[in-house]
């Protein structure tokens, strides 16, 4: 199996909900679920290899308050080198809807100054050689962004092949954010983005052919991945041609971090070099298990799945 990294943001999640209709200023309401836990993109993705017995190293840091050192000890031994930086620790608070949807308020905290010394500081680029490293949470992490350059040449030095997942721009797709993807984009292996982005990102209404669209400004060999909710995955291989993995049907219960963990069992299985149509068809058939269950379960990679 081909070693396995994540690089991004990690911070905490309070989940509340179900609220509707949203609240008039001043008022109270009383919600039925309230859940404490890890978050972020790379913490979720992180915590579906955990679940999955995958194995894996992540490149974080924390803030320096209690909610930093609860982070760390999730983690264990993996965040034995993660920085802290003297500011408190990110937090989002997602209030969750009846439709499944969610609304995040999220602190800057601790993230913005995360660094690539940062990642250096945990990652070891010969273990990692010939992997694929997971970049998430793009518009979270301005330090390291300012230094991508500098993580794509690593990365390239050592036959590491990046799949970037970059979240939702801040201030939505932008002509900046659009260029400054893009750019990206062209050193990275494989794009995980969801169906929206995509489309956004690419400029055209149809995932597939924003699909198309992104993998042409892309290194020869890259693949797309379009993550479609309910309606499952679609890819673009290094030749162009075109797969799909549909979704079971389920009973969602908290849709939240759905994204990274699709991107956690896709790579998994990629990594143990697994053909497109079956790294997406285990994608989304963990995503699916994890979104319909509380406590959340993730189901062993399906092992039975055509290449």
């Amino acid at each position: 199996m081909r070693p396995l990294a994540v690089i991004g943001n990690v911070n905490v999640d309070l989940i509340m909900g179900p609220a509707a209709p949203w609240p008039q200023p001043g008022t109270e309401i009383i919600v039925d679920h309230d859940e404490l836990r890890v978050g972020g993109s790379a913490g979720n993705a992180a915590l579906a290899w955990m679940a999955l017995g995958t194995p894996f190293e992540i490149a974080a840091s924390i803030g320096s308050d209690r909610f930093g050192a609860w982070l760390a000890e999730s983690f264990g031994e993996r965040a034995r080198r993660w920085p802290v930086h003297g500011d408190s620790t990110t937090l989002s608070v997602g209030i969750t809807h009846p439709d499944g949807e969610r609304t995040f308020f999220t602190t800057r905290g601790h993230l913005p100054l995360f660094s690539l010394e940062d990642v250096f500081a945990v990652l070891d680029g010969p273990r990692l050689q010939g992997g694929i490293a997971l970049l998430c949470g793009s518009f979270l992490t301005d330090g390291l962004v300012a230094e991508y350059d500098g993580f794509f040449d690593w990365a390239e030095r050592h036959g590491i092949a990046v799949a970037l997942d970059t979240g939702w721009p801040l201030h939505g797709w932008t002509e900046e954010n659009r260029a400054a993807a893009k750019g990206w984009l062209s050193r990275c292996r494989i794009a995980l983005f969801n169906e929206v982005e995509t489309t956004n990102l690419a400029g055209v209404p149809d995932p597939e052919e924003a699909g198309r669209l992104l993998r042409q400004d892309m290194p020869k060999e890259a693949i797309v991945v379009v993550k479609c909710g309910p309606k499952g995955a679609i890819a673009i291989d290094a030749d162009g041609a075109f797969c799909r993995a549909e979704a079971p049907s389920v009973a969602v219960v908290d849709t939240i971090g759905a994204g990274d963990v699709f991107n956690a069992a896709f790579l998994a299985a990629y990594a143990e070099g697994r053909g497109l149509a079956a790294s997406l068809a285990a994608g989304t058939a963990v995503a699916s298990l994890a979104i319909s269950t509380h406590p959340r379960r993730y189901a062993p990679i399906p092992q039975e799945i055509p290449a």
